[in-house]
Parts: structure tokens; sequence; C-alpha cells
């Protein structure tokens, strides 16, 4: 079992930053993967940014050159750096925390943040 910790949501400004974290803990993996996704009112869950466990990556379209997701190896934490928020940034953000083993994926969600920004 892993457990995910989230932080760092909040209610910002048009324009503004916002800085989530996810801590990992329980059986991690030494190679994984951990994510964000997020999910607006009446919409899917989407993918946000990724980040592998040698700090490859992967970002939605329309977060690319606003968001930077890193991830500390030694804590086992993953971040999500948001600037230039913009009102269709709103929804709640999950991370999630991923491996495989043999042909078997263990796919873990944290709890939710919540991300407002007001325009």
């Amino acid at each position: 079992q892993v457990q995910l910790v989230e932080s760092g949501g909040g209610l910002v400004q048009a324009g503004g930053s916002l800085r989530l974290s996810c801590a990992a803990s329980g059986s991690i993996s030494i190679i994984n993967t951990m994510g964000w996704y997020r999910q607006a009112p009446g919409k899917q869950r989407e993918l946000v940014a990724v980040i592998t466990s040698d700090s490859n990556t992967n970002y939605a379209d329309s977060v690319k050159g606003r968001f930077t997701i890193s991830r500390d190896n030694a804590l086992n934490t993953a971040y999500l750096q948001m600037n230039s928020l913009k009102s269709e940034d709103t929804g709640v953000y999950y991370c999630k925390y991923h491996h495989w083993s043999a042909t078997t994926e263990y796919a873990y969600w944290g709890q939710g943040t919540q991300v407002t920004v007001s325009s």
C-alpha cells in the first residue's frame, strides 16, 4: 500500500502562483511515476503533468510553459509549481502514484486538493 498526502491548494487570483506537494509513503518502488491530475466541476479527470523516478516529464498542452512538475526521490515527494494561473485551471487536483510489478500496475490516488483561480 502507498499513501499520498497532498497540500498547497487554495484560492488565488488569475495570474498568480501556487505550489502543490504530494508526499508518498508506504511500499514505494524505486521505479515509479508520480503525477497530477485535475477535475473541474462537470468534467472528467484529466492529466496535468507526470514525472518518472528518473525525472522524465510529460505535460498537458494547456499547462505547458506555465506549470512545472518536479520531485525529490529522497523524500518521495512530487511538486507542481503553477504559474500564470487562469480561471480554467480551477478544479480539484489529485496526486497519483503508480508502479509496475511484472504485468500488474499498482496505482494510488491522493484525496485531492482544491485549486480555485478567481478572474
